[in-house]
């Protein structure tokens, strides 16, 4: 399975979307709450530096965007393949 990562900011509908998609997938993703800023919000602008907003979802260090990324990568059949690693 591959590794997958989440940065989220509480109260965040799209946050609360990409997790439960990727629950349905059966993943638990190592989520990273940026809601307060600090080291975690600088260490996803370093990764992907254009973010501007949550969620930030990364699989395997590959950067997919935010909830409509993952869910339009699920609709097109890429999603699975990159979770399987």
């Amino acid at each position: 399975m591959a590794k997958v990562e989440i940065y989220t900011k509480m109260g965040c509908p799209y946050c609360v979307r990409a997790l439960r998609l990727l629950a349905q997938k059966g993943v638990e993703p190592i989520e990273y709450d940026i809601t307060m800023g600090g080291p975690k919000r600088a260490e996803m602008l370093a990764r992907k530096p254009d973010a501007m907003t949550v969620p930030q979802i990364f699989i395997d260090d590959r950067a997919i965007g935010g909830s409509d990324d993952l869910a339009a990568l699920d609709r097109a059949g890429g999603l699975d393949p990159l979770l399987a690693g």
